[in-house]
């Protein structure tokens, strides 16, 4: 036994890469594609075929909307990245995409809060 072999050199000292189940990549890429197909169809909708004329609050949930696309996007380019396919490369993808989805229910949320006050005389915000 020689020198080498008795000292483990600091790469094998570390943990093995571990990664995802088969399928895992794939339903990632299409739940995502999904919800920024939604996203992208709403926000069309939203801007150019809601009634009413645009009042200035009604920014509150464009921003929200688009910050949500945004995020929805890099998550769906984090996906496609041969390093996704890593569980921890895969996990911060998860969470991009997470937070996107939820800023996109806030965003709608305060669409309809928008929608609904546009009739009265008095808007809620």
């Amino acid at each position: 036994m020689n020198e080498f072999e008795s000292n483990p050199s600091p790469q094998d000292a570390r943990e093995p890469a571990r990664y995802t189940p088969d399928g895992y990549r794939s339903g990632i890429i299409t739940a995502i594609s999904v919800l920024v197909g939604f996203s992208l169809a709403f926000m069309r909708y939203w801007g150019f075929e809601a009634p009413g004329d645009w009042k200035w609050h009604y920014a509150i949930s464009t921003a929200l909307m688009v910050g949500s696309v945004l995020m929805q996007l890099f998550a769906l380019f984090r996906s496609l990245q041969v390093e996704d396919h890593e569980i921890p490369h895969y996990r911060v993808t998860i969470r991009w995409f997470v937070w996107g989805v939820l800023l996109m229910v806030i965003g709608l949320l305060f669409a309809a809060a928008e929608m609904s006050t546009s009739s009265r005389s008095t808007p809620l915000f």
